[in-house]
């Protein structure tokens, strides 16, 4: 079989777009950025008010809250990177997001307050713990929404990736398919081969393990029912409650096939299966 080269056109074709992309996702970000701080400074005091008659326009506090700003931005970059690595790589979820704002947020805790008592140091001024805390308060308010607006559009493309467009490579030996997880209906093994089945019915022997798989695959969509099967959720037609708190799972009519035509979940997965199924993505 062989294999069309990409040209050098094309090859440029795809830095530019890539490049022009990255820039414009910058550009966004500088001028969420700037109105950010021109809105905090012009409600941070009556006469910046542009409608005040004494309006000056508070260029000192502009410049401060700029590279207050970007000193947030890297506290919030690093935590983002460490966080698209280790917990958003697989999936996105609620408390994954709710664990990064809130580090993210102590670690500005943590650069807050030794930044202001130098500061103070600096200016011969002297600290005082309830301005102090007044400013932290008003910073972590205003840093929570500054980096939320900031990575919103990041960690709503993450989600999307894990959840719909994702897909996987199916190496059945001969060939090499890529099945987006919209397309799978269910992975089952049988006689130590790993098959999946396409929602059309269509059947692929794999050379991954289950347990390998459960690690690659997105657990908000796919759930590994018993030592066997590992169903995706929009693959399910039935739940039966059969004896002993069991659950008896059918898939639907077009990918069942008697290795999974009826699926059982043990009364020790029942609540967690429940709890997955009924979560809504």
């Amino acid at each position: 079989m062989s294999t069309k080269q990409p040209t050098k056109n094309t090859v440029k074709k795809i830095r530019y777009s890539f490049s022009s992309s990255s820039l414009w996702r910058w550009f966004q970000k500088a001028i969420i950025l700037a109105i950010f701080s021109l809105v905090v400074n012009h409600l941070a005091t009556r006469d910046s008010f542009p409608n005040s008659e004494s309006y000056r326009f508070p260029i000192e506090g502009f410049l401060s809250s700029i590279v207050l700003f970007i000193l947030i931005g890297i506290i919030a970059g690093l935590n983002f990177k460490y966080y698209k690595k280790k917990h958003f790589s697989k999936k996105v979820e609620t408390f994954a997001i709710i664990r990064f704002m809130t580090s993210t947020l102590g670690f500005i805790t943590i650069m807050y307050i030794p930044v202001n008592i130098i500061i103070d140091i600096v200016a011969g001024g002297q600290t005082v713990f309830y301005y102090l805390l007044i400013g932290l308060v008003l910073t972590l308010l205003v840093s929570f929404i500054f980096v939320g607006l900031w990575y919103a559009q990041d960690i709503y493309s993450l989600y999307k990736l894990s959840i719909k467009d994702a897909e996987i490579t199916i190496d059945s030996g001969t060939k090499i398919t890529k099945l987006t997880y919209e397309n799978i209906g269910c992975f089952y093994s049988e006689n130590k081969i790993v098959y999946t089945v396409q929602n059309d019915g269509t059947i692929i022997n794999t050379d991954f393990t289950l347990n390998e798989l459960e690690e690659k695959i997105n657990d908000q969509l796919f759930f590994r029912a018993n030592r066997q099967v590992i169903i995706h959720k929009d693959a399910i037609d039935q739940i039966e409650k059969i004896e002993n708190g069991k659950l008896q799972i059918r898939l639907k009519a077009l990918i069942e096939d008697d290795a999974i035509a009826k699926i059982n979940i043990s009364r020790y997965k029942r609540n967690e299966f429940l709890n997955w199924y009924q979560n809504e993505i």
